[in-house]
């Protein structure tokens, strides 16, 4: 039997059509790289850019040309929220024009508002400095909480793309189950951490020490969003001095010469660690991130 060309070319067509349709890849744009890995864990066939990197503070970003054309083409939007990105995020919704994207009722997804949030204030002003009304936005440092925002974000996932649910749904199973096993052995790993003093830059790891069961006892900042001032490093000395101090610690991302300067004086350990995914090179996904953070903080004599 002859087989028409014609409708043979067509059918062909059609099949080809339907194939690129069904396996066309979903673009997310992550805030942060921390979530850049979340979503491609959860949606491994999804096209994922990070707008920044753990050696970048994710509060001071430009809203650059790339940075607008990438969520311009942006299905879906992942942000730790909390105001983290409110200096930056906007600008690059309004000059990117992509309704898509502007509105957590469509696709955008912050993950503080999955969770209860440490820190949350009633009220702020200018003279605090740089503060988060709606609480402590660096969560992704609580594995308990981060397992809470890969169940929400796998849910946004099959909301806006159904057709691909059931896939979300055995990727997040598998995450859970891998994140869920390893849970108890950073609780294990932390046991000798608990109770253990620091001072720290910022906030930036509040999350885990409250998981753990440190305290950071002084800030670096004399303000949030203030760099050291000699005056306030005098003051820490003196705090120092009292001997219950594990070590000053510093994100990958921050200025270390403050850190320094009350290390060598107060003969402590300076530590940098890493803020996120890439902050270091042990840090390449979200498990080995806690890992490298709990063998450094142990690593400490």
């Amino acid at each position: 039997m002859r087989i028409n060309s014609k409708l043979l070319l067509a059918v062909t067509s059609m099949s080809l059509l339907f194939t690129a349709t069904a396996k066309a890849e979903l673009n997310v744009f992550a805030c942060e790289p921390e979530y850049a890995a979340l979503a491609q864990t959860l949606a491994p066939d999804a096209r994922v850019y990070s707008a920044t990197t753990a050696m970048q503070d994710p509060h001071q970003v430009q809203a650059r040309p790339s940075l607008i054309a990438k969520m311009r083409q942006a299905d879906l939007v992942v942000c730790a929220g909390a105001d983290l990105e409110i200096g930056w995020l906007p600008m690059l919704q309004m000059k990117s024009s992509n309704p898509k994207v502007n509105s957590t009722d469509k696709g955008l997804f912050f993950a503080t508002e999955q969770i209860d949030t440490l820190d949350q204030l009633a009220s702020v002003d200018r003279s605090m400095g740089d503060v988060h009304a709606k609480g402590n936005p660096h969560l992704h440092l609580d594995p308990e909480r981060m397992l809470v925002v890969a169940q929400a974000l796998s849910a946004k996932l099959a909301a806006i793309d159904p057709d691909n649910a059931s896939r979300y749904a055995q990727s997040l199973s598998d995450f859970s189950q891998r994140w869920q096993a390893k849970i108890p052995q950073w609780k294990q790993q932390a046991k000798n951490l608990v109770g253990k003093k620091v001072i720290a830059y910022h906030s930036s790891f509040r999350y885990l020490f409250n998981w753990i069961g440190m305290e950071q006892v002084a800030d670096l900042e004399p303000k949030p969003g203030l760099a050291p001032t000699s005056s306030h490093l005098a003051s820490l000395l003196t705090r120092a001095e009292k001997g219950d101090v594990m070590a000053v610690i510093v994100a990958s991302y921050q200025d270390e010469r403050g850190a320094k300067w009350l290390g060598e004086r107060a003969n402590l350990p300076v530590l940098v660690l890493p803020m996120s995914v890439g902050g270091n090179d042990q840090s390449t996904d979200l498990i080995s991130l806690y890992d490298s953070l709990l063998t450094l903080l142990n690593g400490v004599k």
